[in-house]
């Protein structure tokens, strides 16, 4: 995607506090026209400042960042006619929800009656159309979080940003609101920033996910290739849940590898980035590609069954392996001859779903 077709550009913004330590570095992010991005990263990873400095909030110390191609780096935040929803709602309880969702536009200074249809129709969007007259305090949790959308979508902002908005919410709530936001999105095409830590949240929502970690991005991709081929060895273990075999390489073979186990098993599985014979890897699969094998063929290893857990639709076999991480198997509930705890199991790791990384 060329810089022309960016709705913003991030160039070679860093920031830090301090003067001595980055907590971002040299970030280069091109943000799309209509997308759902979402910044995920642990704390401390960079995501949080970097969607404070498009907010305006924050000042890159170098680097520049662009909208449409104009520079916006010193622009405040006020006139970015950008929406912004936190965490907290940052309602004020003493306005009714009409008047709250109605508070940007009092200070644009939009004459009464187009105010209040825009009011009436961003409440009806965030299908709250009756409650205009309650406050805040009258709300759930959950209606409180649309009041906030619906005041971030009321100007028709260029642009969304959300900072952990749903943290707040208790689980089934949570992923209600996940389900809602993303309908929401494909009905009104704005481009949404989203900041989680949460990798479940962006996996769900997301048409693209700038993965954070050190103050750099370390993998921005669709959803599904950042599930199935993550590039390193902190996107593998962020991004769901993975079985990790520590391992040495023993033979190169163009973009695959032969590793051997400590306990002498060799596997095949893709060379991610160009570890060389000698290297002490890491080989993680993911737990649903794993298979229990009846006999020790090819890129098997074995395992001894310590638990078998339920997990409502699917079961997990947590595995032991001497001088190894414990190893997890996600089975189907209709699986048959599922194996008992302390039975020792042959689990097979299809090469193309086992990716090396030194």
């Amino acid at each position: 995607m060329t810089k022309t077709q960016a709705l913003v550009s991030f160039t070679g913004v860093q920031k830090t506090y301090d003067g001595i330590n980055l907590v971002v570095r040299n970030l280069n992010l091109d943000i799309r026209q209509g997308e759902f991005l979402s910044l995920l990263g642990p704390s401390g990873s960079g995501k949080t400042t970097t969607l404070m400095m498009l907010a305006g909030f924050e000042s890159p110390t170098a680097g520049e960042i662009s909208l449409n191609g104009v520079p916006i780096t010193r622009t405040p935040p006020h006139k970015r006619n950008f929406g912004m929803v936190f965490q907290n709602y940052a309602l004020f309880p003493h306005m009714t929800v009409a008047d709250n969702i109605g508070y940007p536009l009092s200070v644009r200074k939009l004459p009464t009656a187009e105010r209040e249809a825009k009011v009436a129709r961003a409440l009806d969007m965030v299908q709250l159309g009756r409650m205009g007259a309650r406050y805040p305090g009258q709300l759930s949790g959950g209606q409180q979080q649309r009041v906030a959308l619906a005041r971030a979508l009321v100007f028709d902002p260029q642009l969304v940003l959300m900072d952990e908005p749903l943290g707040a919410l208790d689980k089934q709530l949570r992923e209600h609101m996940q389900i809602e936001l993303k309908a929401l999105h494909r009905r009104l095409g704005v481009t949404f920033v989203y900041v989680t830590h949460d990798q479940t949240e962006a996996l769900t929502m997301s048409d693209r996910v700038a993965v954070f970690s050190d103050g750099a991005i370390q993998q921005i991709d669709v959803v599904d290739n950042l599930y199935e081929t993550p590039v390193n060895r902190f996107v593998a273990s962020f991004v769901g849940d993975s079985t990790v075999l520590q391992a040495e390489v023993v033979r190169l073979d163009g973009g695959r590898c032969e590793v051997r186990l400590p306990n002498g098993v060799q596997l095949r599985g893709i060379n991610v980035n160009a570890a060389q014979v000698g290297d002490a890897v890491q080989c993680g699969s993911r737990p649903e590609r794993l298979q229990i094998a009846q006999s020790a063929a090819a890129n098997t290893f074995q395992a001894r069954v310590a638990d078998v857990i339920y997990f409502g639709d699917h079961l997990r076999l947590r595995c032991e392996m001497s001088g190894q991480p414990d190893a997890t198997i996600k089975m189907p509930l209709a699986h048959r001859q599922l194996p008992e705890p302390g039975q020792t199991i042959h689990v097979h790791a299809p090469e193309e779903h086992l990716r090396v990384y030194r």
